[in-house]
């Protein structure tokens, strides 16, 4: 539907710029412009034609504001009334200065547009159609980055970012089979970083200062190796670890009932990846309810299970 405008002007301005502007409108842009010229015959009330069907119909009013304009008493109830009309509906406004004149203070807070040259406007007419039809030159949005979309869920009420930078780590962690983490290694892609450098330095700090990392701080500018703690770990198997629940008490059911006593033989009773399970027997012993030792070759031998982890199983 083509949008339908009122033009509030002086009549001292119509023949120097507003009937040329209201053509344009009309003829160029299929804008329907509202001129008391073209719409009253003699005898109409112009109370009437103005404030019921002129302003009460349009869905833009545009106030063409000059040294002739500013202090005209129906100017000024004709901008009242839209400015009226802009609040109750949310219609749109558009100042148009074409004289070096003050501009009311009602609109001082509207974006307007300034008219220099009456006789070479087209670029002002582009906006001012732009804003009754109620579009603009943004350029569309893109994708976010690649590095953002790879995150499928936030991990441990971390942001996506931070989020991401610990699942890569745990997933590196997982396939190698050891907590010890180069960045370059998982942050790099044909030696160039898959997260902008600053934002991943921020990123391990963040996840440092949660526990969920431990930072090998060494001198230089170079990304330091870091270790994935209990914590770290666990905030990540909650949430990508298929069935970790289950895998958890899998493990305490052989280390309890099937009496397995290392974490190689567990790993492949249950076929799991060891780090999974060396995983949750460090769990286990921080939380007190066993005791190992950690052999050369990344072996864990289990050497004492606490009562509590017999009676869990009970439960």
């Amino acid at each position: 539907m083509q949008p339908k405008v009122f033009i509030s002007h002086a009549t001292e301005d119509k023949e120097r710029f507003v009937m040329d502007f209201a053509k344009c409108l009309r003829q160029q842009h299929g804008v329907d412009a509202w001129m008391d010229k073209w719409e009253m015959l003699p005898g109409d009330s112009l109370v009437d034609k103005i404030f019921e069907e002129g302003l009460k119909d349009a869905s833009a009013v545009v106030v063409v504001l000059s040294r002739n304009s500013v202090d005209k008493p129906w100017v000024r109830e004709e901008l009242n009334a839209a400015v009226v009309k802009r609040l109750d509906t949310g219609s749109k406004l558009i100042p148009v200065v074409i004289d070096d004149c003050a501009v009311p203070e009602v609109l001082k807070s509207t974006l307007w547009e300034r008219i220099d040259d009456l006789n070479s406007y087209q670029s002002s007419m582009d906006r001012i159609v732009a804003a009754i039809y109620g579009v603009n030159d943004k350029p569309p949005l893109g994708s976010s980055p690649s590095y953002i979309q790879s995150v499928v869920e936030n991990i441990g009420g971390l942001n996506n970012l931070d989020s991401l930078v610990l699942k890569l780590a745990c997933d590196q962690a997982v396939a190698q089979d050891s907590d010890f983490i180069d960045p370059h290694d998982v942050y790099c892609k044909d030696g160039e970083y898959v997260i902008p450098e600053m934002e991943l330095r921020d990123s391990m700090e963040m996840l440092e200062q949660q526990y969920y990392i431990s930072i090998s701080h060494t001198l230089g500018d170079n990304l330091d190796s870091f270790f994935i703690t209990i914590a770290g770990f666990d905030v990540y198997a909650q949430s990508y670890v298929p069935n970790y629940q289950g895998i958890l008490s899998d493990v305490v059911s052989a280390l309890v009932n099937k009496q397995l006593s290392n974490n190689d033989s567990i790993a492949q009773e249950l076929q799991q990846p060891r780090l999974v399970v060396d995983h949750i027997l460090d769990l286990l012993e921080h939380n007190g309810h066993l005791k190992q030792s950690k052999l050369l070759g990344g072996r864990q031998e289990i050497y004492r299970i606490s009562p509590s982890l017999r009676r869990s199983l009970q439960n």
